[in-house]
């Protein structure tokens, strides 16, 4: 009996803990006798909460419930400085720190015990491999974990194959992984291909062959090939006195191999460059110094040194289409770059993507994201090589994107042709058909009024035919 009456009040006390606030716990704790303190602050760590603990969608309260002389948190949000003080509950071991973070933020972090002890929070399973290994990882109820990360033994997988790549102008050598599609190859026709910087890391910290095959698989790319190159030396090649010898390296030595042994397309238009940071830095001063080769550009988190929003700024329009984005809790001297040089593209009328991210400099925030330049720059088309009537079938870009509940979307389809633009969620889910009819004129404008709700879309322009043009959209 006196069992039965202990579980009940048990049940009651937990109930009450689930049902209060932080800082009503907080208050709580703190108003009992210290010697009573570490039980309740045990029930609490035990009563079924998820941790980090947050509330009203963007308040965050990290807890560490274990002995310890001090704690800190570091992470994306502090640049990777312990500065983040916990506050202990004297008579126990609870420690906590209170912030807000966006509702869609997502961000690596660690616990600092006693200024030297780095761990991963122990009451967080959600974690992220990032360059010097896994990191807690805190997401927060608005962030939406892309489905394109994750392997699916349902759908068709490409092939990885393995080289050993000398270099005559570096005088060195590196191994090199290149994607090949499913069913690739597939009749007489050439592939687009991309060339990833930092390749291996791209492979094993973003799972870009898993985002190929799903991309490719839902029809939201086109089949492509796929090159992936690691550094020797990184800095001094992505960024440093040997930037033009490796950039002679890709574009006369390892380019023309991979052209000759893979059925590749050398239509600047379908060949595009991707890195992220220093690797977002030699993607673009490639394609500046030979735009002839790569006419698509992806720079994810980038250094963009001075020689390059020079050119850009000052010397003629080059024949480029570019992807960027940044982080709002990227390095700090990264975020006043890239704002400076989107700046000069739109002042310089390129075609290109922009966006910004609550995250930070991370392989989870890049892998998060590298399919929005795969679907800017690889349409998914019915066929690899197309007539010149389905070339003058064109999509956007939208103006402007991202948007606030209205948009306008351009678009080019022959005269007479049924057509249908649909909004597509990132699951690949139809959740809006925008127009669907027949058009009486090639250039047409809609003006789109947005009342789904805020977050990230596939816009899809199809004809009868079967042929799709795509473009991702933010509205917020």
């Amino acid at each position: 009996m006196k069992k039965a009456f202990f579980l009940f009040l048990f049940a009651v006390f937990v109930t009450r803990i689930v049902g209060q606030t932080f800082t009503q716990f907080i208050s709580h704790l703190k108003s009992l006798p210290e010697p009573q303190r570490q039980a309740v602050a045990d029930s609490f760590m035990n009563s079924g909460h998820a941790f980090p603990f947050i509330e009203d969608d963007t308040v965050v309260h990290f807890v560490y419930n274990a002995p310890a002389q001090s704690m800190a948190m570091a992470g994306d949000a502090t640049s990777w400085n312990p500065d983040k003080i916990f506050t202990n509950i004297s008579g126990s071991t609870f420690w906590y720190y209170t912030t807000s973070y966006e509702a869609d933020a997502r961000l690596d972090y660690k616990f600092v015990i006693n200024g030297s002890n780095w761990i991963l929070d122990p009451k967080n399973q959600n974690t992220c491999i990032g360059g010097y290994g896994p990191n807690s990882e805190l997401k927060m109820p608005a962030y939406i974990v892309p489905p394109e990360i994750s392997y699916y033994d349902t759908i068709p997988h490409g092939i990885i194959r393995d080289t050993t790549f000398h270099s005559s102008n570096l005088g060195n050598s590196r191994q090199v992984r290149i994607y090949l599609p499913p069913g690739y190859p597939s009749g007489s026709e050439e592939y687009p291909v991309i060339l990833f910087h930092d390749g291996l890391e791209y492979i094993g910290l973003c799972k870009a062959n898993n985002i190929l095959d799903y991309l490719i698989a839902e029809h939201l790319i086109s089949p492509v090939v796929a090159v992936f190159v690691p550094p020797v030396d990184r800095t001094a090649e992505y960024a440093g006195s040997k930037i033009d010898l490796f950039t002679d390296f890709i574009i006369s030595e390892l380019m023309p191999v991979i052209d000759a042994r893979y059925k590749t397309s050398k239509n600047p238009s379908k060949r595009a460059m991707a890195g992220a940071s220093d690797g977002g830095n030699i993607s673009l001063y490639i394609g500046m110094k030979h735009p002839e080769q790569f006419g698509k550009i992806s720079a994810q988190s980038s250094d963009v040194q001075t020689v390059i929003s020079t050119t850009f700024s000052t010397g003629p329009k080059l024949d480029l289409t570019l992807y960027i984005d940044i982080g709002t809790y990227d390095i700090d001297i990264l975020i006043p770059m890239v704002h400076d040089f989107r700046d000069i593209l739109q002042t310089k009328g390129y075609n290109y993507q922009f966006q910004e991210w609550h995250e930070g400099h991370s392989w989870g925030n890049w892998k998060g994201h590298v399919r929005l330049p795969l679907i800017q720059f690889f349409p998914y088309t019915s066929g690899l090589n197309e007539t010149p009537q389905h070339q003058d079938f064109r999509l956007g870009p939208t103006q402007p994107n991202p948007f606030h509940g209205r948009t306008m979307i351009p678009f080019s389809a022959p005269i007479g042709s049924k057509i249908e633009v649909t909004l597509v969620d990132m699951a690949g889910r139809t959740v809006e058909t925008i127009y669907s009819g027949s058009v009486s004129t090639k250039d047409n404008v809609i003006e789109y009024h947005h009342k789904k709700p805020a977050g990230q879309y596939i816009l899809t322009l199809k004809n009868d035919e079967e042929i799709k043009r795509t473009q991702v959209i933010q509205a917020f």
